[in-house]
């Protein structure tokens, strides 16, 4: 192989590596706020207001 071969296909590999990742990152469930938690607020204590 030549020079600008090896060079193509190294920046072929980085590219997929890269897109993988990204999906992956995308795809993975997530901790934290963003997610419906209620990041670590308790509403019990909260009475609901009646609307009359």
């Amino acid at each position: 192989m030549e020079l600008q071969e090896l060079l193509v296909a190294a920046l072929f590999l980085i590219a997929v590596s890269y897109i993988g990742r990204s999906i992956y990152r995308n795809a993975r469930p997530q901790n934290g706020c963003g997610t419906s938690c209620k990041c670590g607020i308790d509403f019990s204590e909260i009475e609901k207001e009646s609307q009359d």
